[in-house]
């Protein structure tokens, strides 16, 4: 039982960061929390009883795959009511880490097969590379190329010119 109490522990001190570090990195402004943004509760008390299933006996590794991936859910959907799902258009690889979370206690805790390992490697490089899409794409909206180029080459031309000084000195 110490086990469970452990993780059950460690989820709360995780879920009561991501509500705090919003809070006070985002603004008030931003976290919109109300009694009827408490749903996603019910997800993750879903996902932390599939968890706690196995930790509790040991066996069925099974019912890590929902675990992980409804706990995962249910941290998502606490952030996402958080801020009045704001940023849904930028969180939604998250749902393909929750599989790939499920599916990596699987393998961890069912004799570490190496097909599972490669479905979660998969779908976690899907999941860094949706975000890395979506984050060139919003620098490439955001940056004013008429002020990035002209500013490029005065960058690389003083270092030419100053590289040429500093070569040319003789200690």
């Amino acid at each position: 039982m110490r086990k469970s109490n452990t993780l059950l522990g460690a989820l709360f001190i995780i879920i009561g960061g991501l509500l705090l570090s919003a809070k006070y990195l985002l603004g008030d402004s931003l976290i919109n929390l109300g009694p009827e943004d408490f749903w996603p509760m019910i997800i993750l008390l879903v996902g932390v009883a599939f968890e706690l299933a196995y930790y509790v006996s040991l066996k069925a590794p099974g019912f890590l795959v929902p675990g992980g991936i409804l706990t995962t859910y249910g941290i998502l959907f606490f952030f996402e009511a958080a801020t009045d799902f704001r940023f849904a258009a930028y969180t939604w690889p998250i749902y393909i880490i929750g599989v790939a979370v499920g599916l990596f206690q699987l393998y961890m805790h069912s004799g570490k097969p190496k097909g599972l390992l490669i479905a979660v490697s998969i779908l976690a490089c899907i999941a860094v590379l949706t975000f890395i899409v979506m984050l060139f794409r919003i620098f490439l909206s955001t940056v004013d190329f008429g002020l990035v180029i002209p500013g490029l080459l005065i960058v690389v031309g003083a270092l030419l010119v100053l590289g040429k000084g500093i070569k040319n000195r003789s200690y």
